[in-house]
């Protein structure tokens, strides 16, 4: 088995010490085969961690305290912009000439801080209606003379009377 072994021992080579020899080997040494499988899978993990260690690095340099505070004022911008909408909505509903106007006048920090804004907006509309009407546009009468195609009922119209229309 261990040719080698014989030319190095010359005559004192017996079967006995290639058995322990080989078993020696066996247990002392590995394979070419299995040290190269072992060696390249080692590389690979090697370069593996040296991937892993640039990505941490790279998470390593973001601002996570930053992002935070983008996603934070993110959240109040959109919500403003959500304020905003209702407001406008509900000033132009209630005949609003200016919206610029009407919002000058009204305490818009504490309607948004409202736990019901919508409510507390409408009140605060019907509020400065009373107070400042020129801000709104008046309300027309359920029916003004000529605006429509018929009279009301019970009003007579004589020319009509006249010419036998009634």
């Amino acid at each position: 088995m261990l040719d080698w072994l014989k030319e190095i021992l010359g005559e004192g080579y017996t079967p006995e010490i290639d058995q322990k020899i080989s078993a020696a080997i066996g247990r002392s040494f590995v394979a070419k085969a299995d040290f190269d499988a072992k060696n390249n899978e080692a590389k690979q993990l090697k370069g593996r961690l040296e991937q892993a260690d640039q990505t941490i690095a790279r998470w390593e340099q973001v601002d996570v305290d930053g992002l935070r505070r983008q996603v934070e004022e993110y959240r109040r911008q959109a919500e403003n912009a959500r304020f905003d909408a209702r407001l406008d909505l509900a000033i132009v509903r209630a005949g609003g000439r200016s919206e610029k106007a009407v919002r000058a006048l009204l305490d818009l920090d504490a309607l948004q801080a409202s736990q019901d804004p919508d409510r507390e907006i409408g009140r605060a509309l019907e509020q400065l209606r009373a107070e400042s009407g020129y801000l709104f546009a008046p309300a027309l009468p359920a029916f003004a003379a000529g605006a429509g195609t018929m009279a009301p009922a019970g009003c007579a119209d004589p020319l009509r009377a006249a010419f036998g229309l009634e």
